[in-house]
């Protein structure tokens, strides 16, 4: 394990273990298995949340559950733009449905905030969250999130997914 790493003009140190990572997916995953009978639909916000969702279905054991996959984005380098911007659409229904969405990282809140009227607009059965890493000191639009693996400080974090300007996705452990 490398307890730092350096990107571009920044050193990370290690925040978060993949051991600490994968022990909190699996409860998260047992949580989700203990709370629907009908299978759901994940959504999964690329790109920062491609290993989490990837870890998450494979620990979901209710039959017929589906994963899909949307682009959004409001980040450039280590700041959010304000703006939030659909890059790749659902592109199916989600009527009468139960969904869950996995995100990598809510920390304004502005992307879900601004996303979230859409889904509801499509009239889904129930509409969960799940976010790997939640930071309430940098929230300003308060969105309901459901299951969260890690509450953590207001401080750019790369790996497992998240990245910085493209990079460090690869790590698995978070820095």
């Amino acid at each position: 394990m490398n307890n730092e790493v350096d990107l571009k003009d920044k050193k990370f140190e290690i925040f978060i273990t993949d051991d600490e990572i994968a022990s909190i997916v699996t409860d998260v995953s047992n949580k989700i298995n203990n709370s629907f009978i009908k299978a759901p639909i994940f959504i999964a916000i690329l790109n920062g949340s491609f290993v989490f969702a990837a870890d998450i279905i494979r620990k979901i054991n209710i039959p017929n559950s589906e994963i899909s996959f949307i682009k959004l984005s409001s980040y450039f380098g280590t700041r959010t733009t304000g703006n939030v911007h659909e890059l790749i659409g659902l592109g199916k229904s989600i009527e009468n449905r139960n969904i869950i969405i996995l995100e990598d990282i809510i920390d304004t809140g502005k992307t879900l905030h601004t996303f979230l009227p859409q889904l509801h607009n499509q009239q889904p059965a129930s509409l969960k969250i799940g976010v790997l890493l939640h930071k309430p000191d940098a929230t300003v639009f308060e969105v309901p999130i459901d299951y969260c693996c890690f509450s953590i400080p207001n401080k750019f974090v790369l790996g497992y997914g998240l990245d910085y300007d493209g990079y460090g996705r690869n790590s698995k452990d978070i820095y």
